[in-house]
């Protein structure tokens, strides 16, 4: 069964000339018999839409309909002012978009570029000879078709999600959050604002680190509440980011990783992150190799227990950060599924 609708938004304008402003997109897709107790939604991230989780570049099988196989409800959604969802440029802000050099150079040429240490470990995008994952590569050009653009403020983003997320889980019920990238925020965001709707979080390679971005993206301040943009809920209370009290470690943990900013003891907790099983993926060769175990350290300091796993210590190995859609997307889905097996009822 396949059905979609919208979720949020409110009319906003002067009488008789009112806009939707903030509505999300859904579709539902259903299996014929749903044999696991909670339905999974699945958030996609920058420049990206509900696609991701359709089908690969390469015409292959993707994530929604494989785990509907699997005896899943999924919910894919498509975010507010993103492809289905409306954009109002007047209300909702200006609009960015990737060019060619930064899809090839952070997505699916990565070897090539060797912006980074674990670059060079890239082996899993779809296609062949030396075009893979460039410009008039069969596959690159499919993908690179399906960039559309999204909003500039970060902030603004979250805060619509957050309203969308949360008028989802009130329209659907409880609900495992599956976020990748730009979604990581919003999976803590919208457990935040309905913690008993969520039944469990796999964040794929979310946005961080915590503070400040990675060199490779550009160093910028980002994420001034460690997980998100806009407040979340510590213990103890805060009413600005600021009254966290930081520290930037003096060196990387390892070789191949960066320095990532996390919280002075004693740490001020995240309640409404306790206590649900929390996933954190990272592939062996994307730019989030390098820090992603910052937002771990930060989740741990906060009182968050969460599984943190690379996916070469699970022997998958060659991923990039578009792993949803590489050549061994449905390895990588097998032991998500596995994981929330077993760790969400």
């Amino acid at each position: 069964m396949r059905r979609s609708f919208f979720v949020g938004g409110r009319y906003v304008g002067e009488s008789g000339k009112e806009r939707m402003q903030g509505a999300m997109y859904v579709e539902h897709l259903r299996p014929p018999k749903a044999t696991r107790p909670w339905p999974i939604v699945m958030f996609h991230g920058a420049g990206q839409t509900a696609m991701n989780w359709m089908t690969t570049p390469d015409g292959r099988e993707g994530w929604a309909p494989w785990f509907v196989e699997q005896g899943w409800e999924v919910y894919l959604v498509d975010q507010p002012s993103r492809g289905r969802s409306a954009w109002h440029g007047d209300l909702d802000g200006p609009m960015r978009a990737m060019n060619v050099a930064t899809v090839e150079g952070l997505f699916t040429a990565t070897a090539g570029h060797d912006g980074w240490p674990q670059a060079r470990l890239h082996t899993q995008w779809p296609g062949e000879g030396s075009g893979k994952g460039r410009r008039g590569d069969p596959a690159f050009d499919q993908f690179f078709a399906s960039q559309v653009g999204y909003l500039e403020s970060a902030a603004e983003t979250q805060r619509k999600m957050q309203e969308a997320g949360a008028a989802l889980l009130d329209r659907i019920g409880p609900a495992v959050l599956l976020t990748h990238s730009q979604a990581g925020p919003f999976g803590w965001l919208i457990a935040d604002a309905r913690p008993q709707a969520v039944k469990a979080i796999v964040a794929v390679e979310p946005n961080g680190p915590a503070i400040e971005s990675s060199p490779v993206t550009g160093s910028r301040r980002q994420q001034s509440w460690g997980v998100s943009d806009i407040p979340i809920t510590y213990a103890p209370p805060i009413a600005q980011a600021d009254k966290l009290r930081l520290e930037k470690q003096q060196a990387p943990d390892a070789p191949g990783l960066l320095a990532c900013w996390q919280q002075q003891s004693p740490a001020r907790q995240l309640p409404n992150l306790q206590d649900l099983p929390i996933l954190l993926l990272t592939g062996e060769a994307s730019y989030h190799a390098q820090y992603d175990h910052g937002t771990s350290t930060w989740l741990r300091q906060a009182g968050v227990a969460h599984d943190f796993v690379r996916l070469e210590d699970v022997g998958i190995h060659g991923n990039g950060h578009m792993l949803m859609v590489e050549r061994n997307n449905l390895e990588v889905a097998a032991w998500i599924d596995g994981w929330l097996r077993a760790r969400s009822g």
